[in-house]
């Protein structure tokens, strides 16, 4: 029996992030204008790759709204609208949603980050399952795969028949012009129907509460403490986004950049809250670490709101020279599954893949899993 998909891609999505907008909304042209490059199609293609030679049929809007990626990608495509503007709006995923929905598909796939989570939300609720294809900057809402291709393998799982549960799951998004000014105020919008796969489809972001900070401000001292120590003259250090990162960066008495990238070198801030390519001119010629901490109850650390360190970057870098950084309380957090890589490059994903050490105080690392689902066997014969 045919498996009927319903395809919805953002062609805008994700574009904020390598030039450091730290989203999409409302700065599209902003972002190309400073170089950004569209990769919510190439994405999708990534995912749909996985449904090769299976019975699945896809219905969809016409161009990049999902015909251009699913006739590259080989599946059979009806085209059954198109937007109304070009580019694209919310309101064009809106219609699209609810069009596909009229269809009767089995399964409706979207392309794009929180936002666009919030407009198929806001289409059709909860009348047909979803799965999320991540391409935005910020994705805090529990609908995505944990990466194109992990999202491609919950998909195939639907299409082979297999017993799949279905779950609620947040939808949540910030806003973006006061991320930009480094406040995060998360807001709950309600509830999609996803898949139960827990290997494949990312959790919904923690924020953890004000207590639970002040309990381990000693702990990010010692964190602190331990990357001073590390830090050698005339070296340049990528500071990463996020609270730990902040936290250390205030330890050696400098501003910090809560949601974007910054540089430092010999203990001063040389180039804060960088584009990607602002990132490879300031590392190509001089000898480059990062440090980088993991997005809480998810495990991301590269791939979700630090779009910056781009594939480009890593490769250069290279993995001796990346640090991560975090408490023991946030590795618990995630129960035992490993941190998560979704760099936009699926052979350097692989290649980073492996038992890698955290530092979670002063003088004291531990070893922990790296990598995604298809990854965990070799892993675990490293770990034996």
């Amino acid at each position: 029996m045919t498996f009927n998909v319903g395809l919805v891609i953002n062609p805008l999505a994700g574009l904020g992030g390598s030039v450091g907008l730290k989203g999409s909304d409302n700065v599209a042209e902003q972002a190309l204008a400073l170089g950004a490059v569209p990769k919510a199609n190439i994405r999708c293609l990534e995912a749909l790759s996985q449904l090769s030679a299976m019975d699945v049929c896809i219905y969809t809007f016409a161009g990049d709204m999902g015909e251009n990626c699913a006739l590259q990608a080989g599946i059979i495509t009806h085209v059954v609208g198109q937007a109304k503007t070009q580019p694209s709006t919310a309101s064009d995923t809106i219609e699209a949603a609810q069009t596909l929905l009229k269809k009767g598909v089995d399964l409706l796939v979207f392309v794009g980050g929180d936002g666009t989570a919030r407009d198929l939300l806001q289409a059709i609720g909860d009348q047909v399952p979803v799965v999320g294809i991540p391409a935005g900057v910020k994705i805090h809402s529990g609908v995505y795969g944990i990466t194109p291709t992990a999202a491609g393998q919950v998909i195939a799982q639907l299409a082979q028949g297999e017993l799949v549960s279905l779950r609620s799951q947040q939808v949540r998004d910030i806003d973006e012009e006061e991320f930009r000014a480094g406040r995060v105020k998360a807001r709950y919008y309600g509830e999609l129907q996803v898949p139960e796969s827990h290997e494949y489809m990312q959790a919904t972001k923690d924020s953890a509460s004000v207590g639970a900070k002040e309990n381990e401000a000693l702990v990010l001292d010692d964190i602190g403490a331990h990357v001073e120590e590390l830090m050698e003259p005339g070296v340049r250090y990528i500071m990463g986004s996020g609270s730990t990162l902040a936290a250390v960066m205030s330890y050696l008495g400098l501003e910090n950049t809560l949601l974007g990238v910054d540089v430092i070198e010999d203990k001063k801030v040389i180039a804060c809250d960088v584009t990607a390519q602002q990132l490879l001119d300031l590392c190509e010629h001089h000898h480059s670490q990062l440090f980088i901490t993991l997005i809480g109850g998810q495990g991301h650390v590269l791939g979700r709101g630090n779009q910056q360190l781009s594939a480009k970057l890593i490769k250069h870098l290279g993995l001796h020279n990346i640090h991560i950084v975090a408490t023991k309380t946030k590795l618990k957090g995630l129960n035992g599954r490993p941190l998560l890589v979704d760099s936009g490059d699926t052979k350097l994903d692989r290649e980073l893949a492996g038992l890698v050490p955290v530092i979670c105080g002063f003088h004291d690392l531990v070893l922990y899993p790296l990598g995604n689902p298809a990854m965990l066997p070799r892993l675990l014969a490293q770990s034996t």
